[in-house]
């Protein structure tokens, strides 16, 4: 929020309350070593020091001591108070308030606190989570009433107008976009499009350049690998580079700056390796739940980036982000996109799409240039789906790398009298009545293909398949044991079963077939 406001030239100051046990979170250090490296110091960090947790008293490691130690470490400038003390609050947050020029320290606050304070009954362990019933509500209620009339605690209505008067953010600026193939001409990128191939997270990097340069509210933010997700196209354009914000390795953090940025008002992007968004599941999941309006993009995914090994490959990514898709938000949308574009011009189109969408989408971007499958008179929707080749004996469904393979094995099916289509599944959700009715034209025989572990696309074709009741085969090829460093995507392919030649025996499998 605070990033947003200064990017919008708004004069406001961001408060948020951390637990002493909380304070043990890693996010929260995360938070605070970015808000040193932009120096937010609209964000006053309160950490509430009344010394339980949960179920225990916080470690000597979450003390007030401690904690003051450690943020004047990171280079803020912390004010240890008692939290109950009315003066001392007001004089902490003057405090905050002139120290808002970005040659000042980040100020944090400690506040000593009593858990519980107020009604002496409700004070010490046990009380988390478990309400006041009965006598002990009204022995609650009446010494919290008797605390305040000893405060003389009353709220001043006359402030109330002032505090609540919001300031107007500037007004969007939009430009038509470029299409793909104009963008690539625009940056210098002329040789790609004549070669005939082009890695899909290359294209995220042009597509969001191409974003950011036609509307000023786009906003790109990335973990600390920029230069491999190809969000430095953004970060490196002079004209964009206050928009982009590097969150270095704290994916954590990365995804809650977005949800920030997101609700207030900027189209967000947050790039990273897909095997590292796993990292912030959690904030994810709390984005999901909280509405927000955010697009991630997970680069290197798959295991078609061979040398790298297991320990960078995005592989059960797709099956935890699709769980999201299987349910639908209060305004009946899906709560997540997940797509998975098989080439360049795919992926500007649907970076596009993101951007337009009001709500979280994640795109898995692949490190191998591909050759080019379609063009700039393709349209691309969330939520659809592209038939590249229409048969009658075999429905072959993939997306991202998988297409490609699957294509390979076209020209082979058909020397053995086999006439296969192949849907480049890109997007889950999908529409299942349409895919469907394609099982129904190939005798109801469906092999799905995908290069990470199940739960995705192959599990998504099953359900509607069992759903619908029909009388459908379904084989899943997809990653089933981790895979091995490779010297070339077809070695990690071929030692997972997803090579063009074991998914051309996989067909002919499934079709009781043997080749002539």
């Amino acid at each position: 929020l605070a990033a947003a406001a200064r990017l919008d030239g708004l004069d406001k100051r961001i408060f948020c309350i951390i637990g002493d046990g909380e304070a043990r979170e890693g996010q929260v250090w995360e938070a605070v070593d970015f808000i040193k490296d932009y120096d937010l110091n609209a964000v006053c960090a309160i950490f509430n020091c009344n010394e339980y947790a949960q179920s225990d008293k916080v470690s000597a490691q979450q003390s007030p001591r401690v904690l003051a130690a450690k943020l004047e470490a990171a280079g803020f400038t912390v004010l240890s108070i008692d939290g109950h003390d009315p003066e001392g609050i007001k004089a902490a947050f003057e405090q905050h308030a002139a120290a808002q020029e970005d040659t000042a320290n980040p100020v944090a606050i400690v506040a000593r606190t009593i858990k519980g304070w107020g009604s002496a009954s409700q004070q010490g362990p046990g009380h988390h989570g478990k309400p006041a019933t009965g006598d002990d509500l009204a022995g609650a209620l009446e010494e919290l009433e008797a605390t305040g009339r000893q405060m003389g605690a009353a709220i001043d209505m006359a402030l109330k107008p002032a505090l609540m008067t919001p300031g107007k953010p500037p007004t969007m600026s939009v430009e038509p976009l470029l299409s793909f193939s104009e963008a690539m001409k625009q940056f210098g990128q002329e040789g790609a499009l004549e070669k005939g191939s082009y890695a899909t997270r290359k294209a995220y990097g042009v597509a969001l350049r191409a974003l950011g340069q036609a509307c000023s509210n786009v906003v790109a933010l990335d973990g600390d690998v920029k230069n491999s997700t190809f969000a430095e196209f953004f970060a490196r354009d002079e004209t964009l580079a206050t928009r982009y914000f590097e969150a270095r390795i704290a994916e954590q953090n990365m995804c809650s700056v977005g949800v920030g940025l997101g609700t207030a008002g900027k189209v967000v992007f947050c790039s990273t390796f897909a095997k590292f968004v796993t990292r912030a599941y959690d904030q994810i999941e709390m984005a999901v739940n909280s509405g927000a309006n955010l697009k991630i993009v997970g680069s290197h995914a798959g295991i078609s980036l061979a040398a790298d090994g297991p320990s960078q490959m995005g592989l059960p990514d797709v099956a935890w982000f699709r769980s999201f898709t299987t349910a639908v938000s209060s305004s009946g949308q899906p709560l997540f996109y997940l797509l998975q574009p098989s080439d360049a011009y795919q992926t500007y189109a649907l970076t596009a799409a993101m951007a337009e969408h009001d709500g979280l989408c994640y795109m898995r971007t692949l490190r191998p240039d591909l050759e080019f499958l379609y063009s700039d008179t393709d349209q691309f929707r969330l939520g659809g789906h592209e038939v590249l080749a229409s048969g009658r004996d075999l429905l072959m469904i993939a997306s991202g790398y998988m297409v490609h393979e699957a294509n390979k094995v076209l020209d082979r099916l058909d020397g053995q009298g086999v006439s296969a289509t192949i849907v480049d599944l890109y997007s889950i959700p999908f529409d299942e009545e349409a895919i469907l009715d394609l099982a129904n034209e190939n005798n109801g025989m469906i092999l799905t293909m995908e290069d990470n572990y199940g739960g995705g696309i192959g599990s998504a074709i099953a359900d509607a398949v069992a759903a619908d009741g029909g009388g459908f085969n379904v084989k899943q090829l997809h990653v089933r044991r981790i895979p091995k460093s490779g010297r070339t995507p077809d070695d990690v392919l071929t030692a997972a079963g997803l090579h063009a030649d074991q998914i051309f025996e996989a067909a002919m499998q499934m079709l009781e077939l043997s080749p002539a």
